[in-house]
């Protein structure tokens, strides 16, 4: 998967793929924070320096969570019409 941007808030996001359901995030230009989808609606950040798993709940890591899912399912627009294997 490709990074693409999410707007939230009037802030903008880059949001890059990792593998294994983590996403690096930019804010604004600028490196943010590091998601990772738990179980449900939630997902859990990781502490910028130590990146071990903080798992108190966050309004703003969820709602990203929920747009990179919505984002996700949305067909991708290929102007090639190709499909990827």
């Amino acid at each position: 998967m490709q990074p693409f941007d999410l707007e939230l808030n009037n802030s903008n996001y880059a949001v890059f793929p990792e593998g294994n359901e983590i996403y690096t995030i930019y804010k604004d230009g600028k490196e943010y924070v590091q998601i990772q989808k738990d179980e449900g609606e939630q997902w859990i950040k990781f502490d910028a320096e130590t990146g071990t798993p903080v798992f108190e709940q966050d309004e703003e890591v969820n709602a990203l969570g929920r747009l990179i899912v919505a984002y996700k399912e949305e067909p991708e627009e290929d102007e090639d019409n190709e499909e990827e294997v």
